[in-house]
């Protein structure tokens, strides 16, 4: 027997981005059966109700390893910290988007080239999907107690509607 895992070789960004692909493999597989059998429009429900079940779980795992561990965000800067922390675990490498902070309690981002939507692309029903990208995000912010509002408003994907996925989200603090 071998003393030497394929684990033991793995840096920390190989093991988090094979970790990321195989849950996005998942997520694109559970989505195609659910899409298979009761079609697009109840298989973009679905997928709305489980990442709004899996984002409490998946956000607060993370800030309970953050600094903020015990804290209430309560301004943009702990906002910023946070969201870094949790991208830097739960974005893969071929996730080909950016995120910046541009002031104002804001979160800018830009998809060039979104994984859901070529996986919709392929499956033919791009026009009808309903973005579960940017609605994990809202969850997260959900769950954190953060109240925030989406710019441009959206139910459909961007790339159908305006040909790019670009956006804010506007967060207020109490």
């Amino acid at each position: 027997m071998c003393d030497i895992l394929l684990l033991d070789n793995l840096n920390k960004e190989d093991l988090k981005n094979l970790l990321v692909k195989n849950w996005m493999t998942h997520d694109g597989a559970w989505f195609l059966n659910c899409y298979l059998h009761y079609g697009i429009k109840e298989a973009n429900k679905l997928n709305k109700g489980a990442i709004k079940t899996l984002s409490s779980f998946e956000i607060n795992r993370v800030k309970k390893l953050s600094k903020l561990r015990d804290k209430k965000i309560s301004n943009y800067e702990e906002l910023k910290e946070f969201v870094n922390d949790a991208f830097s675990v739960l974005k893969g490498d071929f996730m080909d988007f950016k995120y910046s902070f541009p002031g104002e309690n804001r979160i800018h981002w830009e998809m060039r080239k979104c994984f859901a939507f070529e996986g919709m692309k392929k499956l033919g029903v791009q026009e009808e999907y309903e973005c579960g990208v940017i609605y994990r995000v809202s969850c997260w912010l959900k769950e954190l107690g953060l109240k925030h509002k989406i710019e441009p408003k959206f139910k459909r994907c961007l790339l159908n509607t305006q040909e790019r996925c670009i956006g804010d989200i506007l967060v207020y603090f109490e």
